[in-house]
């Protein structure tokens, strides 16, 4: 028998360079929230432990915590495994680690890992798979097979029963910054790049199947200097050719994206240019916010463990 929670939970999504927590309704309504620049890659366990003590002395009532994210790898408090795909909510739940940081008991969800059919190759995430649940839970999914958590490591998740099935990890994001950063494309490259003319461009040449992404990556460089590419354009060409070769190779590895508008979970900006490239190549997509679907995810989890 299901008992129905009628307290609020802690939902805690703790990544390498931020940590996020959240006071969550059994509606998944957000009732408070704590958020610190302080990912696990950055803290000790002495640090991870202060920073638990500061959701306890924030809620100090709430019986129910869990975290999800690199809290869980072998950097964070303890590794909580991986669970293989294809997985649903329920399979997660059962893996749920109990831990104790500091003065705060939770519980610790582990990761996914699948091999995807279309190449063979191993993939993994941490704290994507919880966003997941809570879009499936919402009903968000509509008739899509493929849902994209846009980001600085982008996960494109095919959807199959109710289930995540396997999934591709892109570096777009990361590749972004650290070419804005430093090396040949630094000095040309201005501001993190908008949707308009040279974003479009950028996604129809990385979606073009031509060039590798090496050569197709200098040729940003090229461009600026030899065919007038303005540099206040370079950065969102850049992003565009970056995004188009992902949806590309997404497009390759799941078959296409037939089945209706796919959903994008995320921050609004980033998730903003993921649908103006995919519109650029002629789909559509909608827009979930991350902190949205997060909630709903640890409610899910929470509704498992009181089943």
């Amino acid at each position: 028998m299901t008992e129905t929670r009628t307290d609020s939970i802690v939902g805690i999504n703790w990544g390498s360079t931020n940590f996020r927590a959240y006071r969550i309704a059994p509606d998944a309504g957000i009732e408070d929230a704590l958020e610190v620049a302080a990912g696990v890659a950055t803290l000790d366990r002495d640090g991870m432990a202060a920073l638990a003590h500061q959701v306890r002395t924030r809620w100090p009532q709430v019986e129910h915590v869990y975290a999800a994210g690199m809290i869980g790898s072998n950097i964070g408090w303890t590794d909580a495994g991986y669970v293989p795909c294809p997985a649903d909510v329920a399979q997660v739940a059962a893996r749920l680690v109990d831990v104790r940081i500091g003065t705060l008991d939770m519980k610790i969800v582990p990761g996914l890992a699948c091999v995807r059919a279309r190449d063979g190759a191993p993939d993994i995430m941490r704290g994507e798979e919880t966003e997941f649940f809570g879009l499936l839970a919402a009903g968000r999914l509509g008739q899509a097979p493929v849902v994209a958590l846009p980001g600085t490591h982008t996960k494109w998740v095919s959807v199959r029963d109710g289930r995540i099935a396997e999934f591709m990890t892109t570096l777009s994001g990361e590749l972004h910054d650290r070419l804005s950063n430093g090396g040949a494309l630094s000095s040309i490259l201005r501001g993190p790049g908008q949707v308009g003319a040279a974003f479009a461009d950028g996604v129809r040449e990385g979606a073009s199947g031509g060039l590798g992404l090496g050569a197709l990556l200098f040729g940003v460089r090229a461009r600026a200097i030899r065919q007038g590419l303005a540099l206040e354009d370079a950065s969102s060409y850049l992003r565009g050719l970056l995004i188009g070769a992902e949806i590309a190779d997404a497009r390759s590895v799941f078959g296409g994206f037939d089945a209706g508008p796919i959903p994008l979970v995320g921050s609004g900006p980033v998730c903003a240019l993921y649908r103006a490239a995919l519109e650029v190549l002629g789909e559509s997509a909608s827009i979930v916010p991350s902190q949205d679907a997060v909630a709903m995810g640890f409610v899910e989890l929470d509704r498992c463990m009181a089943a």
